[in-house]
């Protein structure tokens, strides 16, 4: 995989987050987990049933969205937002422990909406005016972006990095950045990328890109890592070889990340059939904290596999940082 930064002015933690990267493709896998409340459960809950700390946590933005309408909101959208608040501080203080940050944005739309209106089905927000310069509903996308730029600045200035994946699930109708076809959402993608790294001097990410579609590909300038999201069917272990093909094919100079999954891969089925995933990051509350999709010996035989790659396997990692 290509170790350059899309970001030409990438700090050099980002480029030795994708260096080291590429130096683990096909060796081994990141163990990740999403979390997006306090006390991160889903944490405490892994240590517990493996005795080992995932290498990566996803983190989770939609409660310091700028336009949340608590006035037409029900509750479970409300407890949702007030249960994220505060975990920027948990984000940066794994950072600061050596641990690896990838960050999710349940983007609630910029202007209008109620309730969870980062779904389609909660707001009229038009993503492809939002793909316009110059319409109000650009001037609000970056509005917003403005206010997320200086929660990312707090990292870059801890010489943090941060796998970066905005407007995920961009195959997908359910999210207004997807409401209008995921070249839309590739097209609200690359205005992001600019507006953080020449407009507002963001250089701690990493790009992910999050769409298997290949026509909808935002383009070797603006990725660092292609992904996509899988929801097999419970207990479903395995390797999803052919996801993984089918992202390489797309861009095959490019890291590939299984960027969320709701059952947990087989990592003696990965090494067999080299799907070089770079991590996965399993999703959070039931799919990790029940036996719902997964089962937890299943969990603690991933974990302990040596293909498994924990908090405790990033002595290569720390080692680079401090050089």
């Amino acid at each position: 995989m290509n170790t350059t930064p899309c970001d030409p002015k990438a700090t050099r933690e980002a480029r030795v987050l994708l260096q080291y990267l590429a130096s683990i493709e096909g060796k081994g896998i990141l163990t990740g987990q999403h979390t997006q409340s306090i006390p991160m459960e889903e944490l405490q809950f892994i240590r517990e049933t493996t005795g080992k700390t995932p290498a990566l946590l996803g983190f989770e933005l939609l409660g310091y969205s700028p336009n949340i309408n608590r006035e037409e909101s029900g509750y479970d959208c409300l407890k949702e937002v007030d249960d994220n608040l505060g975990t920027v501080e948990c984000a940066l203080d794994w950072g600061k422990k050596g641990g690896i940050v990838t960050y999710t944005w349940h983007w609630f739309s910029p202007i209008g909406g109620s309730d969870k209106a980062f779904y389609a089905e909660h707001t009229d927000f038009d993503a492809a005016k939002a793909a316009t310069p110059g319409t109000d509903e650009y001037k609000a996308m970056l509005s917003d972006l403005d206010v997320m730029a200086e929660i990312l600045r707090k990292f870059q200035d801890a010489k943090i990095p941060i796998l970066w994946r905005p407007f995920h699930e961009a195959e997908g109708k359910w999210f207004w950045w997807g409401a209008k076809g995921p070249e839309v959402a590739r097209d609200l993608f690359k205005i992001v990328f600019d507006h953080l790294t020449k407009e507002k001097d963001i250089h701690n990410l990493l790009w992910v890109w999050n769409c298997p579609i290949p026509e909808a590909y935002v383009g070797d300038e603006y990725c660092d890592i292609i992904s996509r999201d899988l929801y097999p069917e419970a207990h479903a272990h395995a390797s999803f070889i052919e996801e993984f093909k089918g992202l390489k094919e797309i861009a095959p100079d490019k890291g590939v990340s299984l960027a969320e999954n709701g059952v947990l891969p087989d990592a003696d089925a990965l090494k067999a059939d080299n799907a070089a995933w770079l991590w996965f990051m399993t999703w959070s509350h039931e799919f990790c904290l029940t036996e719902q999709y997964n089962s937890f010996d299943a969990l603690k035989k991933l974990y302990e596999n040596p293909y498994s790659l924990t908090f405790e396997s990033l002595g290569d990692y720390h080692k680079m940082l401090s050089e």
